[in-house]
């Protein structure tokens, strides 16, 4: 009987021996950012990151919100830059386009408010990370450009949106068709035809004369001009030559001036004459060769090729 147990216990161990090495060998599922992607059959875009090594980074441990563009809206993004593949982009220039396409945190639709983001891209002017802008209506767009079409795919680092287009890296044209409280700004620089504003502020960092810096005034900052202007009431009413001359005193070529970059009393020196900067008070002011002043109510909206303050208050040469 004794040997009968010793065998039975042996048998036993044996038995639980395999099972526990059976379990030691399990394989552990995951649901990355990664798998988010391959289970949704977003194959261009396990492509795109493959090739740019960024799987390891989106299957970390990191939480993450992703914008992840459509088969079809990586093939239009081929197409309208003429490579034939992902294969054809140049690495880091994928790495940063796919980069322009993560925020840092798990941002879920309800989390989403009108306005700039951050994402995890590097700005060519500034080697800082560059914005992104969110408007929120009906639907969810980024940078006037990219609508969300899938929300809220959950994965093990963060969330996941299906976008229905790639997020190309944003100029500072970008932000100002985006952003609708620069509408007026975006009439002024296309009001007349030989207005070379757009294709200047797009030119790339490494092309005279980017890169900018530009005090963008808001919608409200132009009407408050158009009632401060004699025989003027509306933008069009405004003669070409002074409103030339009032944009280019907006823009400062060949530096990326951000927040942290601004002194009190520092002279800057824009397109169209000498702009000082007034941090004495609680809110940091620009004042003009009139000795008006103009709030700086948002900074460092930042583009790859420059950066963008708004400001109150319409400045004048």
């Amino acid at each position: 009987m004794k040997l009968i147990s010793k065998v039975f216990l042996f048998a036993l161990f044996i038995s639980l021996s395999f099972s526990c090495s059976d379990d030691d060998e399990a394989v552990i599922e995951t649901n990355t950012i990664v798998d988010v992607a391959i289970e949704n059959n977003l194959s261009s875009l396990v492509a795109a990151v493959t090739r740019a090594e960024l799987v390891t980074t989106l299957s970390s441990n990191g939480n993450f919100t992703v914008l992840a563009p459509t088969n079809t809206a990586f093939q239009t993004f081929l197409q309208t830059n003429g490579y034939n593949s992902v294969n054809d982009v140049p690495v880091e220039v994928l790495k940063n386009i796919l980069m322009n396409h993560v925020i840092t945190g798990e941002l879920k639709s309800t989390d989403l408010t009108t306005g700039y983001q951050k994402t995890n891209a590097i700005s060519a002017a500034s080697n800082t990370e560059m914005s992104i802008y969110v408007n929120v209506g009906a639907q969810v767009k980024f940078n006037g450009t990219s609508t969300v079409q899938i929300p809220n795919v959950e994965a093990d680092n963060g969330i996941v949106h299906v976008v229905d287009a790639v997020i190309d890296l944003p100029s500072i044209v970008t932000f100002a068709v985006a952003d609708p409280n620069f509408e007026s700004l975006e009439l002024a620089l296309t009001r007349e035809s030989d207005f070379n504003y757009v294709s200047t502020l797009s030119t790339k960092v490494g092309t005279n004369p980017a890169p900018f810096t530009v005090f963008a005034p808001t919608n409200d900052a132009f009407a408050s001009l158009i009632g401060e202007l004699s025989n003027v009431n509306s933008l069009g009413d405004i003669p070409k030559a002074t409103l030339e001359s009032t944009l280019n005193t907006h823009v400062i070529a060949g530096f990326n001036y951000r927040a942290t970059g601004l002194s009190n009393n520092m002279t800057l020196n824009t397109l169209g004459g000498q702009l000082t900067v007034d941090l004495t008070g609680s809110v940091p002011k620009l004042v003009d060769p009139n000795s008006r002043t103009s709030d700086i109510t948002a900074t460092d909206v930042q583009a790859n090729n420059g950066v963008i303050h708004a400001i109150r208050t319409v400045v004048l040469e």
